[in-house]
């Protein structure tokens, strides 16, 4: 897989958390393909369940013994279920909090929740937080109010379906604010759709932004990995 998406120009991989189940399997990529894979420490919300609190011990544990390129994946879902809405809150404002005090971005997952998390963001909101709202698919006007934050706009395969509307909304936006993923192994670019995701897809994505911008693919590529080494100071 990694030799796939270098073969398609994709270098530098960025490992989200989800909770302590695959943190091992997590550090063990990093440590194969040091230099390209870097990971995040964190809770995702929807492992946000009864342990939640000794979840976050072990992250921030983790976050004590060694450096972490990122805070994520963290932030709120409201699709799957809302049983545990309040801890998922204390969750994500805990984990904010972590970014600021080890001054890394933070990576948001906002399925369902995207004015719940900007909200959250912007209540705790100081010069040092920056981070990205990962799988953006808003509206323009919860875009402008992302970028207002000085927060990034992840955007991966959901700009290539027909009626997704996020190609109208990149269409209007700069690229400065703007960074490439893949959320595999979910959201798979036309023309792979329902099959699994991976990073030599990630082509299709930079295709279809080029497009809708009507720039070429170089510039894309240029300017979102520019944007990905500011976001995460590499």
């Amino acid at each position: 897989m990694i030799e796939r998406a270098n073969a398609h120009g994709v270098k530098q991989f960025y490992l989200p958390a989800i909770d302590s189940t695959v943190t091992d399997a997590m550090l063990q990529m990093e440590r194969d393909y040091p230099e390209q894979c870097f990971a995040m420490m964190g809770l995702h919300p929807c492992s946000v369940k009864e342990n939640y609190e000794e979840e976050l011990r072990i992250a921030e544990e983790w976050l004590s013994r060694r450096h972490f390129i990122a805070i994520g994946e963290t932030g709120l879902d409201f699709y799957w279920d809302k049983t545990y809405t309040t801890q998922q809150y204390d969750a994500f404002e805990q984990q904010v909090g972590w970014a600021k005090k080890f001054r890394v971005p933070v990576v948001i997952h906002s399925r369902q929740s995207t004015p719940e998390c900007i909200a959250v963001i912007r209540e705790m909101h100081d010069a040092q937080l920056r981070g990205v709202f990962h799988c953006f698919g808003g509206s323009l006007e919860e875009a402008q109010q992302i970028i207002e934050l000085g927060f990034y706009l992840g955007i991966g395969g959901v700009i290539t379906y027909k009626n997704s509307g996020l190609a109208a909304v990149i269409e209007k936006l700069p690229l400065n604010n703007i960074v490439l993923e893949t959320d595999a192994p979910y959201l798979t670019p036309v023309p792979f759709r329902g099959k699994r995701n991976e990073s030599a897809h990630l082509s299709y994505v930079v295709k279809r932004i080029a497009e809708v911008k009507n720039i070429t693919v170089e510039e894309v590529a240029e300017i979102t990995t520019m944007n990905a080494r500011k976001l995460f100071s590499i």
